[in-house]
């Protein structure tokens, strides 16, 4: 039997960075965020007794291992051994697993789109359809929050992977003991044709790594450096206000209300903007947008704009004098799937 998985990627459209604790912890996150057909990619193959075989297609990193209970986190491939070595210690089993499988995601590391959280779900789900594991949508979301965030040590928020689990448009609240509640929102399709429609997602050429961001991002919190925090509170804030605007379904003050959002996003942390991105985003604002930010931790990556979509080819030829390119792209309303193939 071969088991199948794909996660969507996500476009974070307010409230990033509250989902990061220590903030959620503290105060408190809400974020809302749209996944999109971008998706990441999983196939379990079962192979003869005594190997495992990862292969990341996209990155060309391919690795055999004999079939053992605990895979080595080395810096290689480490989501993948994560996730494996996670389901063996919490669904106890006790004799090792012989398979093949392989990755490959639409977007690349550090795209911002959420794309290694989403691989971690895209693997958690194939790894269920192969084991018949009982993970429902929370629990999915909530394991592979802990196989990145605890397992692996690895820095970020909490949004990407509950929306890659979920799916479609959501406003996601954080609180502390890792409390998280999804409400799925409801949007008329009339508003997200209008939402899609005036949105162009440029990727800038450059991949970032969020780490260091998210670093200086706690730091800040706990420090309680008020510059930074009080920023982050109007982030929080300013999800509940975008989230009115796209349910009533005035994309214009919902545009409008981007562009702060990423003028109080910058004061998050040092690093998040840089030359390139001001420039692009100059240039955007130039061409009509109405507003736009860097989506993910920032630094690089994608970004997204919105402007009248009579404007649209306008700011399309003027974003590809740029390094980069625009991304064409479709609101997806499902979340992760898995299947089976004979």
């Amino acid at each position: 039997m071969i088991y199948r998985s794909k996660a969507p990627l996500r476009l974070g459209l307010a409230g990033g960075g509250t989902d990061v604790s220590p903030y959620s912890d503290i105060y408190g996150g809400a974020v809302l965020n749209a996944t999109i057909d971008q998706y990441a990619y999983c196939t379990i193959e079962e192979t003869k007794p005594g190997s495992i075989i990862i292969n990341a297609a996209d990155l060309g990193i391919k690795k055999n291992y004999p079939s053992q209970l605990a895979l080595p986190v080395d810096g290689s491939l480490d989501l993948h051994k994560g996730v494996y070595n996670r389901i063996v210690k919490d669904f106890r089993i006790t004799k090792p697993l012989s398979f093949k499988i392989t990755t490959y995601c639409d977007a690349p590391p550090g795209s911002g789109l959420g794309s290694s959280s989403t691989m971690v779900v895209a693997i958690l789900k194939a790894f269920a359809e192969w084991l018949n594991l009982p993970l429902g949508d929370y629990d999915m979301a909530h394991l592979a929050c802990q196989i990145e965030r605890i397992d692996l040590g690895l820095r970020g928020g909490k949004q990407d992977q509950y929306a890659a689990t979920f799916g479609g448009f959501n406003f996601i609240e954080f609180y502390k003991d890792d409390r998280v509640v999804v409400n799925p929102l409801r949007i008329k399709q009339w508003i997200a044709d209008e939402l899609e429609v005036s949105m162009v997602l440029y990727y800038t050429g450059a991949s970032r790594s969020s780490d260091k961001i998210i670093m200086e991002q706690q730091a800040n919190t706990t420090r309680g450096k008020k510059l930074p925090l009080e920023a982050t509170h109007r982030i929080k804030q300013n999800s509940y206000v975008m989230k009115d605007f796209l349910l009533k379904g005035d994309i214009v003050r919902f545009a409008k209300e981007l562009g702060k959002e990423w003028e109080n996003k910058k004061k998050m942390a040092s690093a998040i903007t840089n030359k390139n991105i001001e420039m692009i985003y100059e240039a955007a604002v130039k061409s009509g947008a109405y507003g736009g930010k860097v989506s993910g931790a920032g630094g690089g990556g994608f970004m997204f704009f919105t402007i009248d979509p009579v404007r649209r080819l306008d700011l399309i030829n003027r974003l590809n004098k740029f390094h980069g390119r625009v991304l064409n792209f479709h609101f997806s309303d499902m979340g992760c799937q898995g299947w089976k193939i004979s």
